[in-house]
C-alpha cells in the first residue's frame, strides 16, 4: 500500500506565480525609474536650498500662492505638491492595495499573513523606538509616526544605482510591504492628523465618492467624466479638514481589479498602468523637490543626533524598521511552521528589512503634519528623515552587495528561456510539452555537432596537398 502523502511545507518568500511575477516586474520597472527621478529631485532640492545665491529663490517659489481663494484653494506651491500631487500617488496606492486584496498575495489569508505582520511590526517598532527616545530626552511625542513609512520608489532607486540583482520574490515582498505600509500610513494621517472637520464639505466629498462608485458600476467610460469629478471630490475633501490624499486612496479602492471573462486586464490594472508613470515620474518627484529643501550644515547635522525628536526619527528608520520587519517575518514563519525558501537565507530578509528603512515621501509628509506651525522643528525632522534614509540605504547596500553574486544567479535562472516561447523555463518544469521542445532543441544541436565532427574527421583523413605540385617536374619523377 502506498505511503500517505505528507503536505508540502509552505515556503516563505518562495517563487512567485508567473502572472504575479509579470505584474510585479512591470510595476517595479516604473517605480525604479520614478525612484531615480525622486533621487534627482531630492538632490536638486538640497542644492537649491543650500546655495546662498539660490536659497531665496527656492523659498520664493515654494511659498508662491495661486489658486481660487473663493474655493479655499489659494495654496502655496509646496502645499499644492503635498496635498494635490500626492493625491495621485495615494490613488495609485489605493489601486495597488485593491489589486493585492482581490487578485494578489493578500487574497490568500495564509500568504497575506507574512507581509501584513511584517509591515505592522515594521511600523510599530519604529514608533516605539521614537517614543522611547523622545521620552528619554524629554522631547515631543508628536513625531511618533514619522519613521513608520517606507518609500518603495526610493528603495528601488537605491537598488538601481548600486546594481543589485534582487530576486523577484524579495522585490515582491518589498513592494507588498510598501503597499500595506501605505494603507496604514493613510489611516494614521486620517485619524491622528485631522484636527477639525467641516461636515458639510465632508458630506459633499462622500456624495461625490458615491457618484464616482455608481458611474464605475454602470460601466461609464471617459476621462472627461472622471477627472473633473475627481478634482471636485479632492477639493471638497481638502476643505473638510481631512487630509486631501484620502480622496485619492478612496477612489483607487473603488476600481474593479479582478478580470472578467474575455478581459486581458481589469479596469484597475489599465488605469494604474496609465496613472503610475504620472505618479512616479511627476507627482512624487515634484513633492520631493519642494519638501526636501532643508538647510544642511555641520551644526544642523549634529543637531540631528542630539535632539530627541530627530534622533528618534533616525533610530526609528535605521533600527526600528530593520528589527520590526525582520522580527515580524521570523515570528510569522516560526509560528506558522513555514520554512524559508531554499534559495534564500535569513540574512537576505534582514538586508531587505534594512532597505525598508528608507522612509522619504510619506515620512516627509507626516513630518510636516506632525509639527505644523513649528517651522524650525519641521525642517530638523526633515533633515532627520534624509539622514536616516541615507544611513539605511548605505547599510542595505553593504548587506546586499555581499550576496549579490547569489542574487545574480537566481535572477538569471528566473529569466532563462531556452525554448524561446516567452515563458521562463523555471515555470515550465511540470509541462511535458516544454520537455519535448527542449528534447527537439537538444537533438537538433546534437545532429549539428555530429555533422561538424564528421566533417572535421574527413578533413583529417584527406591526403595533404603540396602547394605548387612539389615533388613532381613536368610529370616526371624528381
Amino acid at each position: 500500500m502506498a505511503a500517505p502523502r505528507t503536505p508540502t511545507a509552505r515556503k516563505v518568500l518562495g517563487r512567485l506565480s508567473l502572472p504575479e511575477r509579470t505584474f510585479v516586474a512591470d510595476a517595479l520597472r516604473t517605480e525604479t525609474v520614478g525612484g531615480v527621478l525622486l533621487l534627482v529631485a531630492a538632490v536638486t532640492a538640497l542644492v537649491w536650498a543650500n546655495i546662498p545665491a539660490l536659497h531665496n529663490s527656492y523659498e520664493s517659489v515654494s511659498h508662491f500662492h495661486f489658486g481660487p481663494a473663493a474655493l479655499g484653494l489659494h495654496l502655496s506651491v509646496a502645499h499644492w505638491a503635498a496635498d494635490g500631487l500626492l493625491a495621485v500617488f495615494f490613488f495609485v496606492a489605493g489601486i495597488e492595495l485593491k489589486r493585492e486584496l482581490v487578485a494578489g498575495d493578500l487574497r490568500d489569508p495564509k500568504a497575506a499573513a507574512l507581509p501584513v505582520v511584517a509591515a505592522l511590526c515594521g511600523m510599530a517598532v519604529p514608533a516605539l523606538v521614537y517614543t522611547l527616545t523622545s521620552l528619554t530626552g524629554h522631547g515631543s511625542l508628536g513625531g511618533w509616526a514619522v519613521p513608520t513609512a517606507t518609500d518603495i520608489a526610493f528603495a528601488l532607486a537605491v537598488l538601481a544605482v548600486i546594481g543589485t540583482s534582487l530576486p523577484s520574490a524579495l522585490r515582491a515582498f518589498l513592494l507588498t510591504l510598501a503597499v500595506v505600509d501605505d494603507l496604514f500610513a493613510i489611516l494614521i494621517i486620517a485619524v491622528f492628523f485631522t484636527s477639525s472637520i467641516d461636515f458639510a464639505a465632508l458630506g459633499g466629498a462622500v456624495v461625490g465618492l458615491a457618484v464616482f462608485w455608481l458611474l464605475l458600476r454602470k460601466g461609464v467610460r471617459g476621462w472627461y467624466v472622471y477627472v473633473p469629478l475627481a478634482v471636485v471630490i479632492w477639493a471638497l475633501m481638502y476643505n473638510s479638514g481631512v487630509h486631501a490624499t484620502i480622496a485619492g486612496v478612496a477612489m483607487g479602492l473603488m476600481l474593479r481589479c479582478h478580470r472578467r471573462e474575455g478581459e486581458e486586464h481589469s479596469p484597475g490594472e489599465r488605469i494604474e498602468h496609465l496613472v503610475r508613470p504620472l505618479s512616479a515620474g511627476l507627482a512624487v518627484p515634484l513633492f520631493a523637490l519642494f519638501s526636501a529643501g532643508v538647510a544642511v550644515s555641520g551644526g544642523a547635522l549634529g543637531d540631528v543626533f542630539t535632539k530627541p525628536e530627530t534622533l528618534g526619527v533616525v533610530l526609528g528608520l535605521v533600527v526600528g524598521k530593520a528589527v520590526g520587519i525582520f522580527g515580524g517575518t521570523w515570528l510569522t514563519a516560526r509560528f506558522t511552521r513555514a520554512s524559508l525558501s531554499e534559495d534564500l537565507e535569513w540574512a537576505d530578509v534582514f538586508a531587505v528589512a534594512t532597505l525598508a528603512g528608507i522612509g522619504f515621501t510619506v515620512s516627509l509628509l507626516i513630518g510636516e503634519l506632525a509639527f505644523d506651525g513649528n517651522a524650525v522643528l519641521t525642517d530638523e525632522v526633515k533633515a532627520a528623515v534624509l539622514t536616516g534614509s541615507l544611513i539605511a540605504a548605505s547599510l542595505a547596500t553593504v548587506l546586499l552587495k555581499i550576496r549579490n553574486a547569489k542574487y545574480r544567479g537566481l535572477c538569471e535562472a528566473e529569466e532563462r528561456d531556452e525554448d524561446l516561447d516567452g515563458i521562463p523555463d523555471i515555470y515550465e518544469q511540470d509541462d511535458p510539452a516544454y520537455h519535448l521542445r527542449m528534447a527537439a532543441i537538444y537533438e537538433g544541436k546534437a545532429a549539428e555537432h555530429r555533422r561538424i565532427a564528421e566533417a572535421k574527421a574527413a578533413e583529417r583523413r584527406a591526403p595533404a596537398e603540396v602547394p605548387g605540385g612539389a615533388g613532381e617536374d613536368d610529370g616526371r619523377p624528381a
